[in-house]
């Protein structure tokens, strides 16, 4: 058995260090390919995490297995020649989240099957997550940390008892860490239709969560499996909205930050950091946050460039006989098919709701990607340029690539420019966290 690398956050946090590691929260195959092309330039690491949503026991939305998407990234490393000793895999919010419409028993064994396909698989980091209500709790009455926590206790004993198994088939296999709480919207964003701000977590709610399952894993003699629990989810003040971004606020967050200099074995996970300034981001790893969750930012930057590469195509081909993708009409024309992935998330006019179903920083788009329609789209731009974009298109629409370009830094291939693209949101996050330092 190998002791988990990441450890190594707590160890050099509380060593006074402002070190941490970015989670990429993304099943987009070009953030996958941008987040593992970074790292192999810059000879760091990189943690990608699949959400309970879009990969499970049935496929998620996706139609991966944990399994799946596991050999998925793993193809990508090999395409890059990536140390796999390097590349931590993670499930987030792992739980009765997309069961949570059955009663408890049925929904708490679904989620236990879910954990155990995620550590079979080899995940490395499991958010046990369950935090959230299910058909047979009281909807009128807070799920009391007793109830949350005796939830995730038995969810941890079959991920310890998966991992057991899986020894046997692997003795080299590394040993699952795990992440507690949930102080943060549903995976996917807020549903309400009001900004009703972001409350940053009390001191005494994070106390006594943690608390609580403390005890609880040790009621449950898995004291060994709660050594294993190096970071506990909080809000420290942050979330993404349609337009913009609650901004991380030290002052407002100052108390809470204090609190965790007091706990020598776990450190902060901090969820919803999307579109947060690299300044921003560097005071939360300051701060105690070691683990920065991003996910629609970075689909939202490959979803950009792909609409810049789709204005450039209609400027070139128009008034030609060439095909074109209509990528942006394909995606709306999906999108509007079947809305149940947006619908309770957008509000507005019809107008505002046809802007954020393009242009929305919650990104609700990323969850038509895998389409047939729309990857039959992509391929058809992608095959558009394969030559490259002529310079002053490139100029006009991707600016920023233009001038790596012309510089010679960067390959005028309309996949290298997607993936630039994404590589630039990542830049700001390996500015905050220093990840090329924890190993």
């Amino acid at each position: 058995m190998k002791t988990n690398p990441l450890r190594r956050l707590v160890t050099v946090q509380k060593e006074g260090k402002a070190i941490g590691i970015y989670s990429a929260c993304s099943a987009n195959r070009f953030v996958i390919e941008a987040a593992i092309k970074k790292a192999k330039d810059d000879n760091s690491c990189v943690l990608i995490e699949s959400t309970a949503n879009q990969c499970d026991q049935f496929g998620g939305y996706t139609g991966m297995t944990p399994e799946d998407f596991k050999n998925y990234v793993f193809e990508v490393a090999k395409k890059y020649d990536f140390d796999t000793d390097r590349l931590f895999l993670g499930g987030d919010h792992l739980g009765p989240l997309t069961f949570a419409n059955e009663d408890e028993e049925k929904a708490m064994k679904k989620a236990e099957d879910l954990i155990r396909a995620y550590v079979a698989a080899g995940f490395t980091k499991i958010h046990i997550d369950t935090s959230m209500k299910v058909a047979s709790d009281d909807p009128n009455v807070r799920l009391s940390d007793e109830t949350i926590a005796k939830r995730g206790v038995r969810l941890a004993k079959v991920a310890e008892e998966t991992f057991k198994e899986l020894l046997k088939k692997n003795p080299d296999a590394t040993e699952p860490i795990y992440i507690v709480g949930s102080e943060v919207p549903i995976p996917g964003g807020s549903q309400s239709a009001k900004d009703e701000g972001v409350e940053v977590t009390k001191v005494k709610d994070f106390q006594n969560t943690y608390k609580t399952f403390e005890k609880a894993f040790k009621d449950a003699g898995l004291d060994e499996a709660w050594e294993k629990v190096i970071a506990l989810v909080v809000q420290p003040g942050v979330e993404e909205k349609d337009a913009g971004c609650t901004e991380y606020d030290r002052a407002k967050a100052k108390d809470l930050m204090a609190a965790i200099k007091e706990y020598p074995n776990i450190v902060y996970e901090g969820h919803s950091t999307d579109y947060q300034t690299k300044i921003k981001l560097r005071e939360l790893v300051e701060d105690g946050v070691a683990i920065l969750k991003v996910g629609p930012g970075l689909s939202f930057a490959a979803r950009e460039a792909l609409f810049a590469l789709s204005f450039a195509e209609d400027e070139y081909y128009e008034g030609t006989d060439t095909k074109r993708s209509d990528f942006r009409a394909v995606l709306e024309a999906e999108m509007l098919k079947n809305d149940k992935n947006w619908k309770k998330h957008y509000h507005g006019s019809e107008h505002e709701l046809y802007l954020k179903r393009k242009y929305s920083f919650s990104d609700r788009s990323r969850y038509y990607m895998s389409l047939k329609s729309v990857e039959d789209a992509i391929e058809v731009l992608l095959e558009n340029f394969k030559d490259g974009v002529p310079l002053n298109l490139l100029s006009q629409f991707m600016p920023i690539q233009y001038t790596k370009v012309r510089e010679g830094l960067l390959e005028n291939k309309p996949e290298e420019l997607i993936l630039d693209r994404v590589i630039n949101t990542i830049d700001e996050y390996l500015y905050a966290t220093h990840q090329k330092e924890l190993f």
